[in-house]
């Protein structure tokens, strides 16, 4: 209700994960190199962790845009299944028809495909988000995915993504098998107080921002005060600034808003 007021194509700080607000930050572009790095070079199993709202999703949905007509990719969002569940959404994601919907039956067609995939010169590529909630025996189903391999390469990249409980649930003793095939690891963390402010001008920058909106520059370290650097509170946050700005027909952030906006989210 805000953009025309403040001469903005679309809103800046939605929390979903929209990959044309992508930020690079330190971290970001860090894990962004080895994601990249762990695909081309075909290292079998990755795994990304960080906290709530540090921008995963985000990182995974710009991976996928950057990744060219050769890589073949399937993304799960919610691994909420069970093992058969599992197998049957990677092979539908990555748009395999398969008769025999049975364990065996999708194994074998993945094995097919991958196989084919792989003799015209093509990757593939598999990102499990939210794989903390991964029960054992799924994360025993992704093992066995990483088996799929001829005598050079691994068939299949798979990429496990998920908050710090992941890299806590894959050091148990059962899981070891999987552990040792894990070659890339990375911790996403939130962002320094020194990309605060470049943060948050990049977002304004891609909604199409003018110049009218006017941020104190007193307000970015309550702002960081309270987000700790995490990206889905700034966007809580300066949405709801926004907001309050627009209400009071003012195009200027003071910290005394920010305040009022911090006292309204606690």
């Amino acid at each position: 209700m805000y953009e025309k007021f403040f001469g903005l194509r679309e809103k800046p700080f939605n929390v979903t994960s929209d990959p044309s607000f992508f930020y690079l930050s330190r971290r970001h572009r860090e894990a962004f190199s080895y994601l990249v790095y762990g695909i081309s070079e075909r290292k079998g199993i990755l795994e990304i962790t960080g906290e709530v709202g540090t921008g995963k999703t985000t990182l995974c949905r710009t991976l996928l845009n950057h990744l060219d007509k050769k890589t073949k990719t399937a993304f799960i969002l919610n691994p909420n299944f069970s093992e058969v569940q599992l197998l049957q959404a990677v092979v539908e994601d990555f748009g395999i028809v398969t008769k025999q919907r049975s364990r065996i039956g999708f194994i074998q067609a993945l094995n097919k495909f991958l196989l084919e995939e792989s003799s015209a010169g093509r990757n593939v590529v598999l990102i499990i988000d939210e794989a903390q909630n991964l029960k054992t025996n799924q994360l025993e189903q992704v093992r066995l995915f990483s088996n799929l391999e001829t005598e050079k390469e691994k068939l299949l990249q798979i990429i496990l993504v998920g908050q710090p409980e992941l890299h806590h649930k894959l050091k148990l003793p059962e899981l070891r098998q999987l552990t040792q095939r894990i070659s890339v690891r990375y911790h996403i963390l939130p962002l320094d107080r020194d990309e605060l402010e470049d943060y948050i001008n990049h977002r304004l920058r891609i909604a199409g921002s003018n110049g009218s909106l006017k941020i104190q520059p007193e307000s970015y370290d309550r702002v960081f005060q309270f987000s700790k650097g995490v990206p889905r509170l700034i966007n809580i946050l300066y949405d709801r600034a926004l907001l309050a700005c627009f209400v009071k027909e003012s195009k200027d952030i003071t910290a005394d808003i920010i305040e009022k906006c911090i006292e309204e989210l606690e």
